[in-house]
Formats: structure tokens, C-alpha cells, sequence
């Protein structure tokens, strides 16, 4: 089951907070433990708290603080887009998602309402953080001051903004919509719609949009001279008190808001008579301006009144008063439950509830986003924390990285490098750096150094190698660092930023050496592209593979794919699909392939196919349409490094996707190697895929 849903609207005032409400509402009814979520909510004054957040935590009693209920504010949110850093604020909004996912049976997530600065970027914000959290949307707009035809225009582009960027919509709702025009609604927009998406439309409520004393009292600054207890009067439409009294109580209407001087006693103690007399409409309030209060006989003879209404004081001249009055919008707040059981019980009468839980309980999400993949990563490598080494201390960018990972506090760290020229690196970097949390290693001066020699010789004295070899080669960081991984004093190893590969990994091939029944150690990259992961192999180690070491690279990576949570089907590429093909390199594939289905029938695999009918569902289908594997291939096999190393590249640059790696398989421990052009980014990502190899997955 789904444990998610996303709020979405594309405009200010959509009146949302009715679909929430009554979203929770119905979850409550159905699930143990509902959560709540606002990823950006706007700023907030110190000591208020977003007014939204506290009514749906406070009215429902949902058991969670209000800093867990959200990530960022608006303001925070622009600063960051401006610095070009909106990953972090992503990142963000991700891990505090995943906690409120871990605690609860389901989480309602509610994104922004379109008010003041920033609301250009704020579509494709709550777009993009769907798609991040993997969870369905429904989308809610208002028929405001639109016609049949605006407002289904603007929920369908809003749909469709959802949709291209593969967010599944389970339902569009139209709000504020008058009632003899639900039905003209709800059918333009199926008739626009896919048939699979639910659609309702909920009329305009009155009460809902009618401001209460209490809006303001929060919004003036008034102070509150009488009625304090019934700040929750609504108000159904207000006047202002300015000519004589008899001519004012003929435009009294019902919950009305009497706006007066507050030197106008006349007008103030005739319009609490007419809110007692029958033959007058009940008021809400009085609002006396200027900042004058009554005299003290005339306060006496209110306090003696048997029935009274909020009376409040403002400064600010009558007219500019009530113009602000005016464009008050209203909110729902916590205290206000009359305003909340309208929204339920409006929210209950008017959307159809069975259709939508049962698109919750079946909608399962689809794909996965470079974000959600980290995240994931980060996640599994803190769970069981590991020491990883890494040997080229000398390395500016392995040094920016060892400063991140220590932030992020996935992994313990040593260091392979001269002490000295390392800190004052780091001081010419300007990084934060706790080498309190690092052990730095100069291999001649360590006091496993005789250890490791001693150990290296034995290993490989029969390849005779001497004594003195062994203590030259343990002077180099790459053999001092495998032989800690080798020792147990390292669970992982990442190197080749500033080495070769082949010095990266000779060592680990001398005396790490292969997993049992493995003869060939090669590498695979988790290629993140927009809505999945593929796993790419090899790309980096076997320059010619022959077709049983072909099988073993795929028999691994399906493995390693079946190990980070992604279904392995694998795709064996060649350049024809089928048994059409002809030549050598075909049919190496084709052994290949029946050599991985003999040993492994349980896994699901294709070839020889092309990169295209691999993953691209029509050209599969058509190419081979009785394939499991054909259009959704997770596991694409290269058959030779030429084309596996050109490819992962090609698709990297022309698609700016993120490629993690390269991962290397069949060793007995875990040793990775490093691009020499690879970033910051690359050297933690790789730190990280190692700290989970090192967990024995």
C-alpha cells in the first residue's frame, strides 16, 4: 500500500486546507497512525507557528512536533534557489519526510499555497518534490472568478505538469464551485481527463470564506475590550457606523461587523440593542477605530448588557480600517472546530471517498528518482556504520569529501597521508575538519607497519616476493590501505582520485582476491537518470570479456542490483535483437546469455537485445514481445569495455544523469576505485556504496 499523498494546487486561495482536513479526516478512520507534512511553509515570526500546522496537529491530536512537520521556510527556500543549491533543500526535505514515513502507517503531505514572494518557481517546486518522495498527488483548484473553461484549462495544465514529469494524479478536485454548476464541472473535466483519474468538484461554503473577530484581532492588532469568548463569530459581511443611528440600523444585515469611531457611543450602544432585539439581524462584532475607547459610563452600560459581542479597539482611521477588513482573507485555525466540521463534513458529502482510498490502498509508485536513491544509500550505510580508508590524503577533493562525510556522519574515516601537510590543506581549503573524528596514517611511521609487511611477505613469498619488497610496497598508500582492508583494521577501501586503476586494484587482486566460485572481478555504475536506476556493468575493468566471464559480470551485477533494491532484469546488449544477428560478437552474447540462464534460472534475463528495445517499452514489445525483460531492463550488460565505458558516458553527459561508481564486484572485501576526474560528489557517493558493500550485502 501507497503510504503517502501529496496535496497540490497551482494558485493562492484554492482552498486546500477543506481537502486536507478532510483527507486527514478519513485516514484517521482507516489507518493507526497518520503523519503530517508541509515540505515549505511561508515564514513565521518568532514565537507564532504556522497557523495550518498547528490546527491539523492540534485538532486531530496527531503525535508530532511542529519542527518535524516541516523543512523550509519560503525565504529559506529563494536564498537557496538563487545560490543554485535547491539539491540541499531536496535533500532536506527528503530525510524529513523518510523519518515521519518510518513513524507513521502514512503521511499526508500538503505543498504550498501560492502567497507572497516566490510564487513563479512554486509549480514546479511542489512538482519536483513529489516526484523526489515518489507519491501520488491530487490537485486541487478554485472556481473563482473563472469560467467552465478557465478553470478546467487550469486544472488540466496542472495535471499535466504533474504528468510529464511522470507524478502520478490519482485525483483532481474542483473547489469554491457554485452548486447548480457541480455536475458542469465534474463532467468537462472527464471529459478532458484520463478516465483513471478521480475527479469531484466541491461548492462554494460561505462560512468557510467568512472571516472570523478572531482573523482580525491577529490581523489589526486590536485590542479586545469585550466578548473575548466569542472571538469565533464569523462574519457574514460588515458596514460602517458613520451616519445617525437610524438611518445605520436599516443597513444591519445578519453577522454583521459594525465598523465605527470609537467616540461613536450611539452607534455602538444601538447596534448591541439591535443584536437583542428580534426585529434586528444578530451582529458579530463592533470594531471601533482611531484608537479611541468609550467613555467609562458608557463601557459601564456595556458590561451590564445580558448579551454581548466581541467589541474591539484599532488604531488606524476608519476608512483605511475597513478596507483591510476587506481583504482579509479567512484561515482555519485550530481553536475554530465549527469552520473544521465544515470542512469534513463538506469534504465527506462532496468527494467520493471509497474510489479515492481504494486508488491510495492500490497505487504503487513506480521508478526511482537520483534523490530518492541516495537518500536510500545514506540511509543503509548509517544503519550499520562502517571505517572506510581512503589513501590519497593528499587530495583536495578527497579532503572536501572526508569534510562532508563527517557532517553527514555515515562513516568512520582514516586518512592515508603525511599529518602535517594534511592540516595545513585543510586550512588553505578553509573546511571544516574534526580530526578529532579522523585517523591520519603515515604508513613508515604506523605501528601496523611491521604487521603489514610481515603479512604481505608471507602472503606472497611464494611469488618471491623478499622481505625488503614487501616494505617498499607497504610504503605505498594503495598496499597499506588494501592490506587495512585486508587486516580488518578497514572495512572498505576508495581509491584512484590522484592513481591508476590498475594500481587501485592490484593489491586487492594479490591478496584480497575473489569471492568463491568468482573468477573475475569487474565493476558495475548506478546510472540515476530522471525517474530510475540503471545498473550499468561492466564499464570500467574487463577490456574483452569472453562469454563465460560476460555470464559472471551479469550473474554479479544482478547480484549487486538485487542487494541496493533494485529487480534485476538483465539485458544482454549487442547490436541486433533476437536471432536475427550474425558474427562473433553476437554470438558471444548469445552463449552468454544461455550460460547465465543455466546456472541462474531464477533471474529474469534477454539477449542479445539492443540498448533501444532494452529500455524503451514500445521498441521491446515490438522488437520482442513476449520479453519479461524488453522495454524494462534495470541490469544492462556491455559486451565489451569500448562500448560499456563510451555509452555510460554518453548517457552521463547528454542526459545529466548521475552516475554512482564504479562499484566493484567479486572481491572478498570491498575495494573501490575512483575516476581520477571524478568530483567531490563521486568520492562520497563511492564512500558510501562501499560502507554498504562492507555490510556484507
Amino acid at each position: 500500500m501507497n503510504k503517502a499523498i501529496y496535496i497540490a494546487t497551482s494558485e493562492h486561495n484554492s482552498g486546500k486546507s477543506i481537502v486536507t482536513l478532510g483527507l486527514m479526516s478519513m485516514l484517521i478512520g482507516k489507518t493507526a497512525k497518520v503523519g503530517y507534512f508541509r515540505p515549505i511553509i511561508e515564514d513565521f515570526e518568532d514565537g507564532k507557528l504556522d497557523n495550518h500546522i498547528e490546527t491539523v496537529i492540534g485538532h486531530f491530536g496527531l503525535d508530532i512536533s511542529f519542527e518535524d512537520a516541516f523543512a523550509i521556510t519560503k525565504s529559506k527556500l529563494i536564498k537557496k534557489k538563487n545560490k543554485g543549491k535547491i539539491g540541499e533543500v531536496l535533500d532536506l526535505i527528503i530525510e524529513k519526510y523518510k523519518k515521519l514515513e518510518e513513524q507513521f502507517d502514512f503521511v499526508l503531505v500538503e505543498g504550498t499555497s501560492f502567497s507572497g514572494e516566490g510564487t513563479v518557481i512554486e509549480l514546479d517546486m511542489n512538482v519536483l518534490i513529489a516526484k523526489n518522495l515518489g507519491i501520488p498527488t491530487i490537485i486541487v483548484g478554485s472556481g473563482v472568478g473563472k469560467t467552465l473553461e478557465e478553470l478546467i484549462d487550469s486544472l488540466y495544465l496542472a495535471y499535466d505538469s504533474f504528468k510529464v514529469k511522470d507524478v502520478e494524479v490519482l485525483a483532481v478536485i474542483a473547489n469554491k464551485v457554485q452548486t447548480e454548476n457541480i455536475k458542469l464541472v465534474t463532467d468537462g473535466l472527464k471529459a478532458s481527463l484520463p478516465k483513471e483519474v478521480l475527479v469531484n468538484a466541491i461548492p462554494v461554503i460561505s462560512s468557510l470564506n467568512n472571516p472570523t473577530i478572531k482573523e482580525i484581532v491577529d490581523e489589526l492588532d486590536a485590542k479586545v475590550l469585550f466578548g473575548g469568548e466569542f472571538l469565533n463569530n464569523e462574519i457574514g459581511n460588515f458596514s460602517v457606523g458613520a451616519m445617525q443611528l437610524r438611518n445605520y440600523l436599516l443597513h444591519l444585515k445578519e453577522n454583521a461587523l459594525v465598523i465605527t469611531p470609537g467616540d461613536r457611543a450611539d452607534i455602538i450602544l444601538g447596534a448591541l440593542q439591535a443584536n437583542e432585539s428580534a426585529n434586528y439581524p444578530t451582529i458579530s462584532g463592533i470594531v471601533l477605530t482611531g484608537n479611541i475607547v468609550p467613555d467609562d459610563s458608557i463601557l459601564k452600560l456595556i458590561k451590564g448588557l445580558t448579551s454581548i459581542v466581541p467589541i474591539i479597539s484599532v488604531e488606524g482611521g476608519t476608512y483605511s480600517i475597513t478596507n483591510r477588513i476587506g481583504n482579509i482573507k479567512s484561515k482555519i485555525y485550530a481553536n475554530n472546530t465549527q469552520k473544521i466540521e465544515t470542512s469534513i463534513n463538506t469534504f465527506e458529502k462532496y468527494v467520493d471517498l471509497d474510489s479515492l482510498s481504494e486508488k491510495l490502498s492500490a497505487f504503487e509508485a513506480e521508478g526511482m528518482t537520483p534523490k530518492m536513491f541516495q537518500y536510500n544509500l545514506v540511509k543503509r550505510a548509517k544503519k550499520h556504520r562502517k571505517h572506510i580508508v581512503l589513501p590519497e590524503g593528499n587530495d583536495d577533493r578527497i579532503l572536501i569529501a572526508t569534510s562532508r562525510l563527517l557532517a553527514m556522519d555515515v562513516v568512520d574515516i582514516s586518512i592515508i597521508g603525511n599529518k602535517k601537510q594534511i592540516e595545513n590543506k585543510v586550512a588553505e581549503l578553509g573546511i571544516a575538519f574534526d580530526f578529532s573524528k579522523v585517523k591520519v596514517i603515515n604508513p613508515i611511521e604506523s605501528e601496523q607497519y611491521e604487521d603489514y609487511v610481515n603479512t604481505y611477505y608471507e602472503l606472497r613469498k611464494a611469488k618471491n616476493v623478499t622481505l625488503g619488497m614487501a616494505k617498499d610496497l607497504m610504503e605505498d598508500v594503495s598496499y597499506f590501505g588494501t592490506m587495512m582492508v585486508y587486516k580488518g583494521d578497514a572495512d572498505g577501501m576508495v581509491s584512484g582520485a590522484a592513481h591508476t586503476t590498475q594500481h587501485t586494484i592490484l593489491p586487492a587482486l594479490q591478496f584480497i582476491k575473489t569471492k568463491p566460485n568468482t573468477c573475475i572481478v569487474s565493476s558495475i555504475f548506478f546510472m540515476c537518470l530522471e525517474d530510475r536506476v540503471s545498473v550499468f556493468g561492466d564499464c570500467a575493468i574487463n577490456p574483452n570479456p569472453t562469454a563465460e566471464q560476460l555470464a559472471e559480470i551479469a550473474i554479479s551485477s544482478a547480484d549487486s542490483s538485487l542487494a541496493f533494491g533494485i529487480e534485476p532484469k538483465i539485458a544482454m546488449l549487442s547490436y541486433s535483437s533476437g536471432s536475427s544477428g550474425k558474427g562473433d560478437e553476437v554470438e558471444k552474447v548469445r552463449a552468454a546469455t544461455e550460460i547465465v540462464r543455466k546456472k541462474r534460472p531464477d533471474l529474469k534475463i534477454e539477449g542479445p537485445i539492443q540498448y533501444d528495445a532494452a529500455v524503451d517499452m514500445e521498441i521491446g514489445q515490438s522488437k520482442m514481445p513476449n520479453s519479461e525483460v524488453a522495454g524494462q531492463a534495470s541490469v544492462l550488460i556491455f559486451p565489451d569495455l569500448n562500448t560499456g565505458n563510451n555509452t555510460y558516458k554518453a548517457v552521463q553527459r547528454e542526459t545529466g544523469a548521475l552516475a554512482i561508481g564504479p562499484m566493484l564486484q567479486g572481491l572478498n572485501k570491498p575495494v573501490n576505485d575512483l575516476s581520477r576526474g571524478c568530483t567531490v560528489d563521486d568520492i562520497i557517493n563511492t564512500v558510501v556504496i562501499t560502507a554498504i558493500q562492507a555490510q556484507g550485502l
